[in-house]
Formats: C-alpha cells, structure tokens, sequence
C-alpha cells in the first residue's frame, strides 16, 4: 500500500474534529441549529467539489448518466448528512473526542463487516483472527478514552 494513501487517511481523520468544530462555531455566529450548519457544510462543500471538477477535467457528460443512478445508490448523500448533522449536534454536546471514539469504533466494527462480504463491489477481505483482535482493541481504546478517568489506573 502507498505510504501517501496512508496519510492522507490519516490526515483525512484529523480533519474529522475539525469540521465538527467548525459547524459548532458556524451553529453558534448564525445563531442556529445543527441542521442549518449541517447545510452550510454541505453548501460549501458543494461548491468546493463542483470547482474541483472543473479543474480536474471530470467529465460533465456524467450528468446525462444520472438517471442511470438507482435511487438507494443515493443513500449515501443521507449518509453524509446524517454524520454531520450528528457530529454537528453531539460534538458539543458529549464533546469530541468522545463522539468520535465512538464514530471510529462504529466505523470499525461496520466495516469488518462490509469488507467480509464485499458490499456494493468493494473488495471483499476474511474476517480473520487479528482483524477481530485490532477491532476489539479499538474497542477497549473506545472504553479508556470515555471511561479510564473513573478508574484509577495510575496512581498519583
């Protein structure tokens, strides 16, 4: 795997608290509720996405394909608005590093899943021993981050 694939996961997942962040600040000048940040999120990113499909050379013959388009394959435009209306609303809420230990842990244990039986035409993976053990790590890592300051493990 290319090492630059890695990070820019990684920094993918960095970016993740921020925009959180972001559309809590943008709820609190508009003076507003997750769901208007949500859309001035989604908004912006709109624009971003379509200048960078002129700058990219995408192919705009795409849209006249668009009614190819099956209607669940759109789910994932409700997906998307459903993680940054959640992260929106919960970030402030439970704070951050909380919602998004729990987001990593869902992401991880849907995704053993997806990989198992390839989903949609990804590539499909075995559910072996050490990919359960990494998950259940994260797992344990999801319980320290949100409930290791009730246990006193280290003493002072």
């Amino acid at each position: 795997m290319q090492i630059g694939l890695i990070v820019f996961a990684f920094f993918i997942g960095c970016l993740i608290p921020l925009q959180a962040a972001l559309n809590n600040s943008i709820r609190m000048t508009a003076e507003s509720g997750a769901v208007f940040a949500s859309f001035v999120n989604f908004l912006v990113g709109s624009i971003i996405l379509g200048v960078m499909c002129v700058v990219t050379g995408e192919k705009w013959t795409s849209v006249l394909k668009l009614s190819d388009i099956a209607p669940w394959q759109l789910a994932g435009g409700l997906l998307g608005a459903i993680f940054v209306f959640g992260t929106t609303m919960l970030a402030p809420r439970i704070g951050v590093a909380f919602m998004l230990s729990l987001v990593v842990a869902g992401q991880m244990l849907a995704s053993l899943v997806f990989d198992r039986v390839g989903i949609f035409g990804m590539v499909e993976r075995e559910l072996s021993a050490s990919r359960v053990v990494g998950a259940v790590i994260v797992v344990i890592g999801v319980l320290v981050i949100n409930f290791g300051d009730r246990f006193n493990i280290a003493s002072s």
